[in-house]
């Protein structure tokens, strides 16, 4: 068990996502399309693609604007070319940053990304450069509230199902698995109607890093803002003791 909650972080931004609902549809849209694209438009033989839904309708995304999304990358396979990019850099002090980002043009993504980091006076490293910090897991996020049953049973559940920690926090459960056993352990949680606020694969920190100057503080957030707010960008992982 760690010492903060994690849903509580993951409610804090759900609600800024919840104040900007058109970034968030456009990350979801794109890895809709790109799931289409790389499996069929059908989420019953596409699990991908069925994993991109689970996540919509936890971001509160209509079922009008998934069928739309899938019927419209259904029917332009040969003009979905996003592709995936990750990129690794620096912040104040050291903090890891680890950005992915789902683009059609890498130049342009590049360039705002560089630019995210040095105006928080931070520096974008090489591939490889921070991510040797991070450990990547499958997560799966559940809301105590949400949850009606016994929490050992959800835990012996889980285990058999691939998962290699399970963590109980204030609020929540945590469930962690190896990126190869997630499907797996998705798939048994969706078949057992376990509400999820989150599943993903997502880089953990295996040290975090402490900020106490005001303008290092800040200098952070400038950077994290700018990235969240870029609609290329699919997620911010970073290693600084919030």
């Amino acid at each position: 068990m760690s010492g903060h909650s994690k849903f509580a972080n993951i409610k804090h931004k759900k609600e800024k996502n919840d104040a900007a609902k058109g970034k968030i549809f456009t990350i979801i849209g794109r890895e809709i399309a790109v799931a289409v694209k790389e499996g069929g438009p059908d989420p019953a033989n596409n699990f991908k693609l069925a994993q991109v839904i689970t996540k919509a309708k936890a971001n509160n995304m209509p079922n009008d604007t998934i069928e739309r999304g899938i019927k419209k990358a259904a029917g332009d396979i040969n003009g979905v070319n996003y592709k995936h990019v990750m990129y690794e850099g620096y912040g104040p002090k050291g903090v890891a940053i680890i950005v992915e980002a789902l683009t059609d043009n890498q130049n342009r993504t590049a360039a705002n990304v560089r630019n995210a980091f040095t105006k928080g006076y931070g520096n974008m490293g090489t591939t490889g450069c921070v991510s040797f910090m991070f450990d990547q897991k499958g997560q799966i996020i559940i809301d105590k509230e949400e949850y009606e049953g016994d929490s050992d049973e959800l835990m012996m559940m889980a285990l058999d199902a691939g998962a290699e920690d399970f963590n109980e926090e204030d609020d929540s459960f945590e469930i962690l698995s190896t990126p190869e056993d997630f499907d797996g352990l998705l798939k048994a949680m969706t078949d057992n109607n376990i509400p999820m606020v989150s599943s993903e694969i997502t880089y953990i920190p295996q040290n975090y890093v402490s900020l106490t100057d005001e303008q290092d503080i800040k200098n952070l957030n400038k950077t994290l803002d700018l990235l969240d707010d870029d609609d290329d960008v699919q997620a911010v992982y970073h290693n600084y003791d919030e």
